[in-house]
């Protein structure tokens, strides 16, 4: 299994997420909160992704000791990554890799990949995978030369639940192995992407076909234990508090319910509540005390009345001695020579 993991086999979503032309950065993050409860009902199956088509959107399951697999096309970019935040709580992770080709297949290098993720608030091992055309530049002649041997080699591992309650838990096609459980149903209809209204109702119709599915096998696997004694295991796994557990959708419309009525007990008492009665409005002075005040004026006044006084007590005097010179110069006039 690791020779064939080192040839790019990893476990994906067996049901098909559709063609999107163009995935913005929102749709992304709304997929990947679907895709946690999807892949607790869903076991993912190992697989390749090779030369995906444009607009293809894939959902893969990474451990911490694997790396992306190959998908057969090769980039001439390095990939670039960057973290978006998501309300307060929660962040988005897109790593992007431009100019990529098949080889032997492309003429120029135009293919982009991107991959979301959840590295706050959602589960960091869920990646969801788009493929798109960009900017075309001409393809290195050293770098045009296959990126993996054909033909793959099929593997031949059972499905597995990656998160859940069921984590770990293989699920064998056959049935044949002890402790399996029928194949996934392939009747369930994809995700796909389009108007919201009609996304959602899908998504709801799905969640309910396997909540039926999965009661339907937790009965069975009841009625064998019953039969055989020989599983107890399974008999604990299959209590009756998780025949009786609230749906997904129950659960997240009593969320929304409370939720709203918080929001509308805040916003209705911001909007109608008892508004506080505005304080008094204090002059700008108010912080002074006016006694102070009063005595400082006084004695500046004082100043001001001895710098007054002084001033025109200097001004008599420079105007009497200019009338005694005058007066002397007007004496030595009449005197005779």
């Amino acid at each position: 299994m690791s020779h064939m993991q080192a040839e790019g086999v990893c476990l994906k979503c067996p049901e098909d997420l559709g063609i999107q032309v163009n995935l913005s950065q929102e749709l992304a993050y709304q997929t990947l909160v679907r895709a946690t409860g999807l892949a607790a009902q869903v076991p993912f199956q190992w697989t390749y992704i090779d030369r995906p088509v444009d607009g293809q959107v894939l959902l893969i399951f990474l451990t911490n000791q694997m790396s992306f697999p190959i998908d057969g096309i090769r980039y001439q970019d390095q990939e670039q990554r960057y973290t978006i935040p998501v309300g307060s709580t929660r962040e988005l992770e897109v790593s992007e890799v431009k100019f990529g080709f098949i080889p032997g297949h492309d003429n120029v290098a135009s293919r982009i990949r991107r991959r979301y993720r959840m590295i706050k608030g959602g589960h960091p091992q869920l990646i969801l995978v788009h493929y798109s055309r960009g900017q075309s530049i001409p393809i290195v002649p050293s770098l045009n030369q296959p990126i993996r041997s054909y033909p793959l080699r099929p593997p031949n591992e059972p499905a597995v639940f990656v998160v859940g309650p069921r984590q770990g838990q293989k699920v064998y096609q056959n049935g044949g192995a002890p402790g399996s459980m029928p194949g996934p149903d392939r009747g369930m209809p994809p995700i796909g992407f389009g108007d919201p209204q009609a996304m959602l109702a899908q998504r709801n119709n799905a969640m309910e076909a396997l909540e039926r599915r999965n009661r339907a096998e937790r009965e069975r696997s009841a009625s064998m234990v019953a039969r055989t004694g020989a599983q107890a295991r399974v008999e604990e796994e299959d209590s009756a508090d998780e025949s009786e557990m609230i749906s997904i959708r129950n659960l997240a419309l009593a969320r929304y319910r409370r939720n709203h009525e918080f929001m509308n007990a805040v916003f209705n008492q911001a909007a109608f509540g008892k508004h506080l009665e505005q304080s008094e409005v204090k002059p700008a002075y108010a912080i002074f005390n006016t006694e102070d005040l009063q005595s400082k004026i006084a004695k500046l006044e004082t100043e001001i009345d001895s710098l007054d006084a002084a001033a025109t007590a200097r001004r008599m005097a420079r105007y009497g001695q200019t009338f005694a010179n005058t007066s002397m110069d007007v004496q030595m006039e009449g005197v005779p020579v």
